[in-house]
């Protein structure tokens, strides 16, 4: 467990909502939600919506929405409010046009009046001598404002300096600030960019700890130049692996851009999904696996996290949705799986759907596929006759077997059709007989597959009624 901060933690997860919540930022919201928790801390939700052309407010309610299905609760944020408020970037711009004046007036941003064009024609120049592109700073001095054109960005005046700081995960980090150039922090005074409405925000709700992907470890000393410039305190920084392919390449956007919700309409489980994202980077001490929220919060630690690209491995996601479905309680399990099985057999009962749960759960990967695998428990499907035959013995043997158990099935007095006594009146038959001979066409008889849970089990659960009204139809099919 990672050992209590010296002081109060403010954490934050700050989402853009310019597309669906997928898995890279559940990542990041989860890290930081159990580091909060885990510190008696604040965990803030900030939404980032400078990209005012691709903010959309669906995207927002989707952020939320998965955030809360995940079990991810937050202290402060735009809905629920708080002392460092609004948590909406796109409600604090006359904040973040405050410090940019103050920069402007301090003689450490300018205002940039190059185009696209002439910006694009620097860079080539710059390559073609062998350089590494930045802009060349025709604009850092100019005496006066050019009187027939209007500025087109707010530049930083980065100055020629090693940033160095410490990630809780990677160590000591050092990046040589004269190769970055002068850094655009705003398009004008309302709209600032980013990696400067980021440092603003930080600072105004007293984060304390950034934890967010690898792949803003290049905005990393940016952001540090700018709170030094304005005077800010600097937060402790930790970067999360990337998530890669197997074959350790990018990981390929049908699953980097499939959103959360689209897992649970799969029918995975929330704590299932927890479990799996906390060990795309996270290694646990011993060789355990499965891990309930609580005791995450109990056993996680920022310094086991790997600097290595973390492999995303479906596989596992579904074989730990198998072991958070096993031991869930049957009760809450089949209120999870009732929407499922409505959907194919609406006139399910609930009752039996119960039952049909505590036979079936020990199989399950994911929820939606239980209407499917449990399917036969609802509704008989078709078979042929030769798939009640075991092992090539004659069919006259099998019919024999059918009707013997049928027999046995009847002498069971109706409110005692239980495991047990289904299971003490086939003994003697399969002693007969062979065990083969007679649980295998049971089997099919009740459930028309060739796999399924054990047939004592079915029959138990189907009842006395059903299941004799399923060994007589196997026993017409039969010539």
């Amino acid at each position: 467990m990672e050992p209590k901060a010296s002081k109060s933690v403010r954490v934050r997860f700050a989402p853009s909502p310019t597309g669906p919540f997928h898995l890279g930022s559940a990542r990041a919201a989860l890290f930081n939600w159990i580091y909060a928790r885990q510190q008696n801390g604040v965990f803030v939700l900030r939404i980032e919506d400078t990209d005012k052309e691709r903010s959309k407010k669906e995207h927002e309610d989707g952020i939320l929405e998965s955030l809360r299905w995940l079990g991810l609760d937050w202290d402060e944020g735009p809905d629920v409010g708080g002392e460092y408020g609004p948590y909406r970037q796109s409600e604090r711009e006359p904040i973040y046009e405050k410090y940019l004046k103050e920069l402007l007036e301090a003689g450490k941003a300018y205002y940039c009046y190059c185009t696209k064009e002439e910006l694009e024609a620097q860079k080539e120049a710059m390559i073609a001598q062998g350089l590494p592109p930045k802009y060349s700073g025709r604009c850092r001095n100019l005496e006066s404002a050019p009187t027939d054109r209007k500025p087109e960005l707010i530049r930083f005046k980065t100055p020629e300096v090693k940033v160095e700081f410490k990630d809780m995960i990677r160590g000591s980090m050092s990046f040589d600030a004269s190769l970055f150039g002068d850094i655009p922090i705003a398009k004008d005074l309302r709209s600032p960019l980013y990696n400067f409405a980021v440092v603003i925000d930080d600072e105004l709700m007293k984060i304390t700890h950034v934890i967010r992907g690898e792949d803003h470890l290049s905005n990393t000393p940016k952001q540090i130049l700018f709170g030094k410039a304005l005077g800010f305190s600097e937060p402790t920084f930790a970067h999360l692996p990337l998530i890669l392919s197997a074959d350790r390449s990018k990981l390929s956007k049908r699953y980097a851009e499939t959103s959360l919700i689209e897992y649970e309409k799969q029918g995975y489980l929330p704590e299932a999904m927890v479990n799996f994202l906390v060990l795309l980077g996270w290694h646990p001490k011993g060789d355990r696996e499965v891990f309930k929220v609580s005791e995450l919060i109990e056993t996680f630690d920022l310094k086991r996290v790997q600097k290595a690209g973390a492999i995303w491995n479906e596989e596992k996601l579904s074989w730990l949705n198998s072991e958070h479905i096993r031991s869930m309680d049957t009760e809450k399990l089949t209120a999870l799986l009732k929407p499922f099985v409505i959907e194919k057999f609406p006139e399910a009962d609930e009752k039996f759907l119960f039952k049909v749960v505590a036979v079936q759960k020990d199989r399950l990967r994911t929820l939606k596929e239980f209407a499917d695998i449990a399917g036969f428990f609802f509704e008989l499907p078709a078979y042929e006759w030769g798939l009640l035959v075991w092992n090539k013995e004659p069919q006259e043997k099998i019919k024999e077997s059918l009707l013997a158990t049928e027999e046995a099935f009847k002498n069971i007095p109706d409110g005692e059709f239980t495991k047990e006594k289904i299971t003490d009146s086939l003994a003697s038959l399969a002693e007969g007989l062979g065990r083969g001979v007679v649980f295998w066409p049971l089997r099919v008889s009740l459930s028309g597959q060739k796999a399924s849970p054990d047939p004592v089990s079915i029959a138990e659960t189907l009842g006395k009624e059903e299941s004799l009204r399923r060994i007589e139809k196997a026993i017409k099919k039969l010539p």
